[in-house]
């Protein structure tokens, strides 16, 4: 696996075509944040990771990481561990030392302004007041980067935005998630494989009801 880092990083750039792809999903570290709303980035990660066999056994730019390859890509999967309002130090930091161009990587997080189970795919765009996502626009610089975007609802009453995102799914949202998630995870894939353009017209909108 070093091999194949070593020659890229042997070259000035990576190009699209080159197939090295970073996918990263937003989330708080820490077994009290696991089943957060806000952490449905990195159940989607654990999700994805479970489906090509890797696991996330190294920390690289203060981030899990787990490398492993699909069909003739190769892909890093990545969890940064730096809360999430600072996402954007372990992901621009991976995208600079793996020379990755902007369109080979993928940002995994939760939108309260999609139903629940609702996934969204753009390829540029502001934040949408996410803080992760707002980190990771400032440190890279722009806002040409791709993202899937996975609702939780707004919260109703009374409740801030906040607060809400950082509660647990309840029992009967995780379980209708279990079924999401591997529409999550195929997406993604899609994403690598077949282009934004295809993922977007094949699951955008796409619910798990």
């Amino acid at each position: 696996m070093m091999n194949w880092i070593k020659s890229h990083l042997d070259k000035p750039t990576i190009t699209p075509a080159e197939g090295v792809f970073l996918v990263v999903g937003l989330g708080n570290p820490g077994i009290e944040y696991k089943k957060n709303r806000h952490n449905v980035g990195f159940m989607t990660l654990d999700s994805l990771a479970a489906e090509l066999k890797v696991q996330f056994n190294r920390i690289e730019s203060k981030a899990l990481l787990a490398k492993t390859s699909f069909q003739d890509y190769r892909l890093l999967l990545a969890k940064p561990q730096t809360y999430m309002n600072l996402s954007g130090q372990p992901v621009s930091s991976l995208a600079r030392y793996y020379r990755l161009p902007a369109e080979n990587i993928l940002i995994v997080y939760d939108d309260i302004d999609l139903p629940f189970g609702t996934i969204r795919f753009r390829t540029e765009g502001g934040s949408g007041g996410h803080k992760g996502m707002q980190s990771i626009i400032d440190k890279m610089g722009h806002n040409r980067i791709a993202r899937l975007r996975i609702g939780i609802n707004r919260p109703s009453g009374n409740r801030l935005a906040a607060s809400y995102v950082l509660q647990d799914f309840s029992n009967q949202e995780m379980e209708q998630l279990s079924f999401g998630l591997k529409k999550y995870v195929e997406s993604i894939l899609c994403f690598i494989t077949e282009g934004s353009e295809k993922a977007m017209n094949l699951y955008n909108n796409v619910s798990i009801d």
